[in-house]
């Protein structure tokens, strides 16, 4: 078994299929009668402001999907904006309504399957019936998403043929005074019913769900997304106006069947046959595409321990998420069985999971706009809402489902309310303490400012975490210019990528895996913290562009301690890196986790003092005192002569540097062989800061004989220092 990897195998017909599909699927054989009941003919209006409130969140949602395209739909993005309490509520809310839109299925399902049959009769047979094809959906679904994918296709294919011949032929036999009047119940009616058939809309979703198994995710995405909701929403509004004005609303608001029952109006027995062959399909189809989308959802939330990582893994041979799929069937299995004793069962099936998804999208307008304003590094959709549509889009998202949910069922808000409640506390009993990602939310409320900001590339389990608590608290030492900040990124290589290979899954991998190592050490030392994960087919190229993306002070590497000689000096990566990066570097070679006394020498070259301040900053770890080093040559017989040279120097370099005179101390050596006894005197020392020799370019040679033999011969840890390009020009 393996974890976190999802194959795209998704095309733009599946998606379309189980997007446009599932909307098109169960509901429209099922909902029509609950829909007149409540609203009368206007149903159809009700229809077209839930398709509007749907297109809206396909809006937000499309721009988000195009920029983190992997398993877990709104519930990922919220998380990933909001944090886990958030998290928690859509996670729980996307689940419990997928499984509850499903069970709504399958009980229709199996009422088209025994209500027009007269030998048939019972809640029993209907539920059997739910029970048998949920059976095959979910074995389909653990067998493999593309072959769940290739049924759909046909099933939609099927079905949509029914309808549309449906709402051909019954617009011949519309009698308008049925249509009269309109809207029996009023506004509210028409509002409250519109959150009755939001259940209808959930297809969209889908599509955010499993993206991370679409393939070109970029175009296929919001294409799919945009254009099903579209095409739905005016296909249903036909069938309500349809099925009102064949009969009149009150027969049809009374059957379990309505659609059948106005089909045999105009098309007689072999109407009701393709009617609930068609029904059956859709019904299938519908939860099909549910159960594919749940099992996504607790597979990604798994994934990012809001539920246990048990559920994050994916089957050696089929590639699906057979745990997320089987726990999920045995959800919705119990749910469908509650319909033998409550024949109310799906219509409150239906509205519970139109106020779970509601909630959501109004998450999801709310994450848009935090991704917007804290815009993270490895947030690139290749879709926006074009900037005449925002923020009007997201506003009047939330501002809207706020307005469907308050004109719902009082015990409807409960029941939802209640689910929302199982997601705030399942947070506190659970996520809270195991959750590792906070959300963008502070990014987003205040901005990075201008406060002293470092940069970790990090790559080697084994030295990452050493590397951001020199980084964290080299930071640190820059608190009086405000709260610094970290940026540790990790590079993902990636050259010419199998279009099945979904790198963003693989570059949320990396980012949690620095978020591991560095909450808790950026929390030690106080400074803030965020985590880029980056794709790039050269590591330097892409290092350096983060660099200029995120303009930071000071870049700092680790390094083996190897010079390479083989054209570079310390590697291919590190040469360009401290060549071309525009702030100070520092590269780190750590023998030991203890930072201990630094020293820094001093000397006469131009990035000794940037080395002396670097020496002063990597004190601050274990609250110790740097030391400036200089090493003289005797002068003739007058060894007080030489130690006032060194003196001078050190006086030059710490002013250069910024240190006051209690913030060092000053060691000078007057010897012969300067660089053994820099050598050794250095190496007394628990970390040697030295600063580059020369200032040639990365294909010379960057640092001189003393520097040289430090970084090969030290036992201690070494860092050797470049200051700011801007600064060599200025120097």
């Amino acid at each position: 078994m393996s974890e976190g990897q999802l194959e795209r195998n998704i095309g733009f017909l599946e998606a379309m299929t189980l997007g446009g599909g599932t909307m098109i699927g169960a509901g429209i054989f099922i909902l029509p009668g609950i829909a007149a009941e409540g609203a009368g003919p206007a149903s159809s209006v009700s229809f077209l402001i839930a398709g509007f409130v749907a297109l809206l969140a396909a809006l937000s949602l499309s721009e988000l999907a195009t920029g983190m395209p992997i398993a877990g739909g709104s519930y990922h993005y919220v998380n990933r904006a909001l944090g886990g309490f958030f998290g928690s509520i859509v996670g729980w809310g996307m689940w419990t309504g997928l499984m509850f839109a499903s069970a709504f299925y399958m009980i229709g399902f199996g009422q088209y399957l025994v209500e027009p049959i007269p030998f048939l009769d019972g809640r029993a047979l209907v539920v059997l019936f739910g029970l048998v094809g949920l059976s095959l959906i979910v074995g389909v679904n653990y067998y493999g998403t593309e072959e769940s994918s290739q049924l759909q296709n046909v099933m939609i294919g099927a079905e949509t043929v029914v309808v549309l011949a449906y709402v051909a032929l019954g617009l011949f036999f519309i009698d308008p005074t049925n249509l009269e009047p309109f809207a029996p119940t009023g506004p509210s009616g028409v509002i409250a019913t519109t959150g009755v058939v939001f259940v209808s809309f959930l297809g969209f979703e889908i599509i955010a769900t499993i993206a991370g198994e679409v393939k070109d995710p970029s175009r296929n995405i919001p294409l799919t997304m945009i254009l099903s909701v579209v095409l739905v929403t005016i296909l249903y509004a036909l069938v309500m106006i349809v099925t009102t004005g064949v009969l009149p609303y009150q027969s049809i608001g009374e059957s379990l069947v309505p659609v059948s029952d106005v089909a045999v109006v105009f098309a007689g027995t072999v109407g009701v046959v393709s009617i609930v062959a068609a029904a059956a399909i859709a019904a299938i189809s519908s939860s099909n595409s549910s159960v594919l989308a749940a099992a996504r959802v607790n597979f990604a939330m798994g994934r990012d321990d809001l539920m246990s990582d048990w559920l994050n893994v994916t089957h050696d041979r089929f590639g699906t998420p057979h745990r997320a799929i089987i726990a999920t069937g045995a959800v919705i299995a119990l749910l469908i069985a509650a319909g033998l004793q409550i024949e109310a069962i799906v219509a409150l099936l239906a509205e519970v999971a139109s106020f779970s998804f509601l909630v959501s999208y109004s998450l999801v307008h709310v994450a848009l706009v935090v991704f917007r304003r804290a815009d993270p590094e490895d947030y690139d959709p290749s879709f926006k809402i074009p900037d005449v549509l925002y923020p009007a889009v997201p506003v009047l998202g939330v501002i809207l489902t706020l307005v469907v949910i308050s004109q719902m069922a009082p015990v409807i808000i409960l029941l939802g309310l209640g689910i929302v409640g199982i997601g705030v506390g399942w947070y506190f009993v659970y996520v809270r303490d195991h959750a590792i990602d906070r959300g963008l939310i502070d990014d987003a409320i205040a901005p990075t400012t201008d406060a002293y900001r470092v940069l970790v590339p990090v790559a080697n389990p084994d030295t990452q975490r050493d590397l951001i608590r020199l980084a964290a608290a080299t930071a640190h030492a820059y608190t009086d210019e405000g709260t610094p900040e970290l940026v540790a990124v990790n590079v993902l290589q990636v050259t010419d990528p199998d279009p099945q290979q979904n790198v963003a899954a693989e570059r949320l991998e990396h980012q949690r895996d620095l978020l591991e190592g560095a909450r808790d050490i950026a929390a030690e030392v106080d400074v803030r913290l965020r985590t880029v994960a980056m794709t790039g087919e050269r590591v330097d190229e892409t290092v350096l562009k983060t660099i200029v993306d995120e303009e930071p002070d000071q870049v700092l590497l680790g390094w083996g301690g190897t010079l390479t000689r083989n054209g570079h000096v310390f590697g291919p990566n590190l040469d360009s890196v401290v060549e071309k990066a525009p702030c100070e570097a520092t590269l780190v070679t750590l023998h030991d986790e203890l930072i201990g006394t630094p020293v820094a020498l001093a000397g006469p070259g131009p990035h000794s003092s940037v080395a002396a301040r670097r020496a002063a900053d990597f004190a601050t770890v274990d609250g110790t005192v740097p030391t400036l080093l200089n090493v003289q040559q005797p002068m003739g017989d007058a060894d007080s002569a030489a130690s006032e040279r060194g003196n001078a120097i050190i006086d030059e370099v710490a002013e250069r540097a910024g240190l006051d005179s209690e913030e060092y101390e000053r060691v000078v050596v007057v010897d012969d062989d300067i660089e053994s006894a820099i050598l050794e005197t250095a190496d007394q020392f628990d970390t040697i800061c030295v600063g580059l020799s020369e200032r040639s370019t990365a294909s010379r040679v960057m640092f001189g004989t003393i520097a040289e033999r430090i970084s090969q011969e030290a036992t201690s840890n070494v860092g050797i220092v470049r200051r700011s390009n801007e600064a060599d020009e200025e120097y």
